[in-house]
């Protein structure tokens, strides 16, 4: 008997759950949320990002981001440039930068445990089911 859609789908968000649980615990010491490190990430790889540009990226709203933001910018993490208009872009700090990369670290750790179990053939095959999924419904 195969498994449902609704079975599989739990089970992503089950191994989802479990990712921010072990991201968050090995983010904890460096005083950074899984979230502001997702942030930080995001902006690394879109350097110059607007707010709404983060806010999509992060999966926030607008005005839940720009709080985030602005807690931010107030530890020193991002700074706030003008951009055209009333755009504001962002820019990691040097302290924003270095925890961004020690992050990254621990959570290359976290995914590589989590796909152990997985030959590089199953790892590939649900890479590629993911993708086909996510291109499906873009």
């Amino acid at each position: 008997m195969g498994r449902t859609a609704p079975e599989v789908a739990l089970l992503v968000k089950r191994l989802q759950h479990t990712h921010h649980r072990a991201l968050s615990a090995a983010l904890a010491d460096l005083g950074v949320s899984l979230v502001q490190w997702d942030t930080l990430r995001h902006l690394d790889q879109h350097p110059g990002a607007s707010l709404h540009e983060l806010a999509q990226l992060t999966f926030q709203t607008d005005q839940s981001f720009g709080s985030l933001a602005a807690r931010m910018v107030d530890r020193g993490l991002l700074e706030r440039l003008p951009g055209p208009g009333r755009v504001v872009r962002h820019r990691l700090t040097e302290l924003g930068e270095r925890l961004r990369r020690e992050g990254q670290g621990r959570a290359e750790r976290v995914f590589v445990e989590t796909f152990a179990p997985l030959g590089q053939a199953q790892l590939d095959l649900l890479g590629d089911l993911l993708e086909a999924l996510v291109a499906a419904r873009v």
